[in-house]
């Protein structure tokens, strides 16, 4: 059985610490904000999934680091697309949200501030709190000509309505935090400086209740989107992946 000693210090883009079975992860790039990079992609799913066989984990809260949660993108080591790049990232995108959604407890978001890159992996958790600051958008996709098929076509439309998650996606419309709780992305909205303080109140909730009742919660409330991945996530990342390679056949 894996222990938290195995994988605590494993990822370079993760912060790991744990108290009374509450384990808080913190995305970050070099101790500053996360950039979205391939080493972060492929990091989040392997840690989710290391986080998911660790008995030991009661809940989990997810946060960034500064003022953003995930605002930026590094493509340095990204590369010409192929078919055995775009494999690569295929494997990464689904072990990213099905990895996410197999933590066997509950998850709570501290939205700290933007989240224009991969937002959904916020909004996927059980609990979603937001700092006055935070943002929302789905920047990398279809604004910057990308098809919108690593699991944001799946989890907005469930978030926010089908007909305001199409709107959303094929726009790029940003949500600010209060607007982010109007729509229901968001349960509360809370000063920058309460924002951990306030996601680890309602950790310590949680913890109180019969460890089974806690696990199998978490259980129940993800198998629709667990079925929604698994008949769609791989076929729209194939998807997103033909139509990267097109745009870069024409580009020359």
């Amino acid at each position: 059985m894996i222990k938290f000693d195995d994988y605590r210090e494993k990822y370079s883009h993760i912060r790991m610490e744990r108290q009374g079975g509450i384990l808080q992860i913190t995305f970050h790039t070099e101790g500053s904000a996360l950039k979205w990079s391939g080493p972060s992609h492929e990091q989040l799913g392997y840690a989710f999934a290391d986080i998911a066989r660790d008995q030991e984990n009661r809940v989990v809260i997810m946060t960034g680091t500064g003022d953003a949660f995930c605002a930026e993108i590094d493509m340095s080591g990204i590369g010409r697309i192929t078919p055995e790049m775009w494999d690569h990232v295929y494997k990464d995108g689904k072990h990213l949200l099905m990895n996410l959604l197999d933590i066997e407890v509950p998850v709570i978001a501290a939205v700290n501030g933007p989240a224009l890159i991969h937002a959904e992996v916020a909004v996927l958790s059980d609990i979603v709190i937001a700092s006055e600051n935070a943002e929302f958008q789905d920047a990398p996709h279809f604004p910057s000509g990308l098809v919108p098929g690593d699991g944001v076509h799946i989890v907005w439309p469930l978030v926010l309505g089908v007909n305001r998650g199409r709107y959303f996606l094929l726009t790029g419309q940003k949500l600010s935090a209060p607007e982010a709780q109007t729509l229901g992305v968001v349960s509360e909205v809370v000063p920058r400086e309460r924002l951990l303080s306030r996601a680890r109140e309602i950790a310590e909730e949680i913890v109180k209740r019969p460890t089974l009742a806690t696990r199998y919660a978490r259980v129940a409330m993800t198998q629709q989107m667990k079925r929604a991945m698994l008949d769609n996530l791989g076929y729209g990342l194939a998807l997103e992946g033909l139509g990267a390679l097109s745009a870069a056949a024409t580009r020359g």
